[in-house]
């Protein structure tokens, strides 16, 4: 169906209808159609050339057409961007030439991050406005309310377990009391003497009163005193086999806390965590603060507009690291520190993804034999770095195939392919390694750019960034061959994300930082307290979106203005290891040993 089109000449014959109109009904008054030539400075018989149409939707129509290009662009900011995009060129000319005005989508943009806010952060000359405009709506349609939705589901939740538990307790008593174990009466009085509050607890053996001992006594490691005088026989050497089980029992305590303390050396060593000065380390949000109110050792229920998919338990230790592949969101990836990488099938309906894969070579019970720490991915090509110094490649075109093993020096800590066949990987031995996925020897090039462990890395095909454990970012030209900066920061970033020569990062400490890239000069910008209170472990930014998780047990979802507005802040129920996104997909990767994915509604 051809496009209507309205010349002036048809407007006149329109305006020359309205005179003999006019004629036969003097006393109506002149319509805007009538004045509108006048209005618009033309003499009444000038004409607009058809292949240059005017800058205001004045010249042509009536109605809505005739108000000045000014109001049209006012009325046209209050539709939704979709509508603005996609059904306004299809009704004329002129209002599909409403999308093509910059201004107006920085007045929407304005009206949506807030008169106070800076958008976008980094430079503005070639800026996709009416993308950023679009994905900034739907992330608010989505997201906005979810954080207080996740309370109140919380304190539903929390209101649930304590009464669940006092149920629990009660069965418990009555299972005691049917057994005869658990009361314990006077001989003279024959009534229960057990009060709550009291540390001290008598109990009857042998038709003697004994006095239990306080768990101070066994905490220094000394047998108690008799307080009633000498037992009878028997009773002494009783009391110290209870005695001796509570010491064993603080024992195997403390084995525990040992091991929990080397498992944390291990990750410092790698820098993982946060410096012990003063540093919360994989611990939630701390005690007595309004995260504390609103943790929940169950995960919140989406929005309405959203869907969340809990992967069923494919792995056997912490997932460490999540990769959406495919384009669209429907393949998903996750690497654990059970050495194994599982790709998950999202498409099904349902509240729970598909395992389609345990990714593995021959001869192999797992897919490395360190903990897989790190993912990327660039079409069927999928990469997966290890503690064991190893990358290994997989074809997800062939089933998740064995593609290739690159060895490294050290362990692989972070991942990049910035373009076909190009692989950059970032080490504990403080490199940042270039290798060609297509030949026998990859190693292209090692640089040694930072003085600690390399944490992480983004690139494409002219500049690699990388963080590393020293507190710096290195910005390394691959075409010249050379460092062209290294800035020194006050952390050290964990988490990365490059797009739109904006660079956004996460550190140790909680907060964000915002980098401009404009010709080979990186640029800082700003630094952003967004509210969390621990270590930085992912970050994506999009032109309309900005995502963060960090170990505080927490996922926040933001508009990426100057500062951020934070549309949700999600509890988890343990620390977050990393997340992905894609086509609007979130996936995170859990503490628990569970990927949960977030989508809209189908």
């Amino acid at each position: 169906m051809s496009e209507p089109r309205v010349t002036v000449g048809q407007d006149e014959a329109g305006a020359g209808r309205g005179e003999k109109e006019a004629k036969s009904a003097p006393l109506k008054q002149p319509s805007n159609e009538a004045s509108r030539p006048g209005q618009l400075g033309l003499p009444p018989g000038s004409q607009l050339p058809s292949t240059e149409p005017s800058p205001s939707p004045s010249a042509e129509g009536s109605g809505l057409l005739s108000l000045p290009w000014e109001m049209v662009a006012r009325i046209a900011s209050h539709l939704p961007a979709q509508c603005v995009i996609t059904v306004l060129p299809q009704v004329c000319h002129a209002l599909g030439n409403v999308g093509k005005d910059s201004t107006a989508w920085q007045l929407r943009a304005r009206r949506l991050t807030g008169p106070r806010a800076s958008f976008p952060v980094g430079p503005r000359d070639g800026f996709d406005w009416p993308s950023a405009c679009l994905e900034m709506e739907e992330l608010i349609a989505c997201w906005t309310g979810q954080g207080e939705r996740a309370a109140r589901e919380a304190e539903q939740a929390e209101r649930e377990r304590e009464v669940e538990r006092a149920q629990e307790r009660e069965r418990d008593r009555a299972a005691l009391a049917e057994e005869g174990i658990g009361e314990w009466e006077e001989v003279e009085e024959g009534r229960p003497q057990v009060d709550e509050g009291v540390d001290e607890v008598g109990f009857q053996v042998e038709g003697v009163m004994a006095v239990a001992w306080d768990r101070e006594e066994l905490m220094e490691g000394e047998m108690p005193q008799d307080r009633e005088g000498d037992l009878p026989m028997g009773v002494g050497e009783k009391r110290q086999e209870v005695a001796a089980e509570a010491m064993m029992m603080m024992e195997e305590e403390r084995d525990d806390e040992q091991g929990v303390l080397e498992a944390i050396e291990v990750e410092e060593r790698v820098g993982v965590l946060a410096d012990r000065d003063g540093q919360d380390y994989i611990a939630g949000p701390r005690l007595g603060s309004e995260g504390e109110r609103n943790r929940s050792s169950r995960a919140p229920s989406p929005p309405p507009a959203l869907e969340r998919l809990s992967l069923p338990s494919g792995h056997i230790a912490e997932v460490n690291s999540v990769l959406l592949v495919g384009g669209d969101g429907a393949l998903c990836a996750s690497g654990s520190r059970d050495r194994n990488v599982n790709l998950w099938d999202l498409r099904e309906g349902g509240s729970t993804g598909r395992l389609l894969h345990t990714l593995g070579g021959q001869g192999l019970f797992s897919t490395h034999k360190g903990w897989v720490w790190c993912l990327a991915a660039r079409g069927p090509l999928l990469a997966s770095g290890s503690f064991d110094s190893t990358v290994r490649l997989w074809d997800l075109g062939a089933q998740g195939a064995e593609r290739g093993l690159i060895r490294a020096r050290a362990a692989v800590l972070c991942l990049a392919l910035p373009q076909k066949d190009v692989l950059l990987a970032g080490t504990y031995d403080k490199k940042v390694s270039v290798y060609d996925t297509r030949v026998a020897e990859p190693l292209v090039k090692s640089l040694r750019l930072h003085s600690n462990a390399v944490l992480c890395l983004v690139a494409d095909e002219q500049y690699i960034l990388s963080g590393s454990k020293d507190r710096t970012v290195v910005i390394y030209d691959r075409r010249a061959g050379k460092t062209l900066q290294k800035l020194q920061l006050g952390s050290y970033l964990l988490s990365m994300c490059y797009s739109d020569r904006e660079v956004w990062a996460g550190d140790n400490r909680g907060m964000l930082h915002a980098f401009s890239m404009q010709a080979g000069f990186f640029k800082p910008l700003s630094q952003f307290d967004v509210g969390h209170t621990s270590l930085v472990t992912g970050i994506h930014r999009s032109p309309g979106s900005l995502y963060t998780c960090s170990a505080d047990r927490t996922i926040k979802v933001h508009l990426p203005c100057a500062p951020p507005r934070t549309l949700c802040t999600l509890h988890h129920q343990a620390g977050v290891n990393g997340l992905s996104v894609e086509a609007g997909v979130l996936a995170i990767a859990s503490g628990e040993m569970c990927v949960e994915v977030w989508r809209a509604r189908r």
